[in-house]
């Protein structure tokens, strides 16, 4: 039996998918892995994700201590999101779910190169 903030899950997996219940988060991280972004850079790079969204999937990421969040005393104000070590922990994993991913809109669908988004980090 696993035990995380006062949750009880009987396999490790479960505490993975509760971490990452939706695929704004790891689109999220994906982005982050390339380099530190601010939040309109990521709104950018997620076209369909709602500012709502955006900012309620950031906050999980930081409570959950995948993502930094760093205000700056400017005007306007200035706030960079950053992976945090454990947050880059995931990559392996990321990256191995993003090649199945192209395997699988090869065999199932197409890919248009012109409209796939990638970062120069993967």
């Amino acid at each position: 039996m696993y035990y995380v903030n006062d949750k009880e899950y009987t396999c490790s997996i479960s505490i993975t998918i509760d971490i990452f219940n939706d695929s704004w988060k790891l689109a999220i991280i994906w982005f982050l892995f390339e380099s530190d972004k601010r939040y309109k850079e990521l709104n950018v790079a997620i076209p369909h994700i709602s500012q709502k969204t955006l900012t309620s999937k950031l906050k999980e990421l930081e409570a959950k201590g995948l993502i930094n969040r760093e205000a700056f005393p400017e005007i306007p104000p200035k706030v960079v999101y950053t992976l945090t070590p454990l947050g880059r922990k995931i990559k392996p994993i990321v990256d191995e779910m993003s090649s199945w991913g192209v395997e699988y809109a090869k065999e199932h669908g197409e890919i248009r190169e012109d409209e796939v988004v990638t970062t120069s980090g993967m």
